[in-house]
């Protein structure tokens, strides 16, 4: 049986990975890295490919404050003006969490992050090939 969607790591997203490798070797994680590439491999992606639906909505999430609001306002404008008929979704794993989009039949892996790192690095997502 084919699957109905393929997935696809943004540059971006594997700068990020990078990312998260060299925070896990800082703090001397053996083998954790290892275990979030097939953590992606045997669970997220698979689920992604059957459910693309499955993470929650990253821009209808309860603001806490109005600086929050606003920002989540101006990105929301952002994300319309590159991709006018796209989701920006989240996945939240155990220890990370993982921002994609779905255009088509194609689901587009777009930022991750150790939930100990900062944030998301939506500059860089801006500059994403259209």
């Amino acid at each position: 049986m084919k699957a109905k969607y393929t997935v696809k790591l943004t540059a971006n997203f594997e700068r990020n990975l990078d990312e998260i490798e060299s925070f896990l070797e800082e703090f001397d994680a053996p083998g954790s890295f290892d275990t979030l590439l097939d953590d992606l491999t045997d669970v997220v992606i698979p689920n992604l490919i059957h459910f693309p639906k499955i993470g929650r909505s990253f821009l209808e999430r309860p603001a806490g404050s109005l600086e929050t609001t606003n920002s989540l306002r101006n990105l929301e404008k952002k994300f319309r003006s590159i991709l006018r008929h796209a989701d920006l979704r989240e996945y939240v794993m155990t220890d990370y969490i993982l921002l994609y989009t779905q255009l088509e039949d194609t689901i587009h892996l777009l930022s991750i992050r150790h939930q100990r790192q900062l944030s998301f690095d939506f500059t860089a997502l801006w500059a994403m090939p259209r």
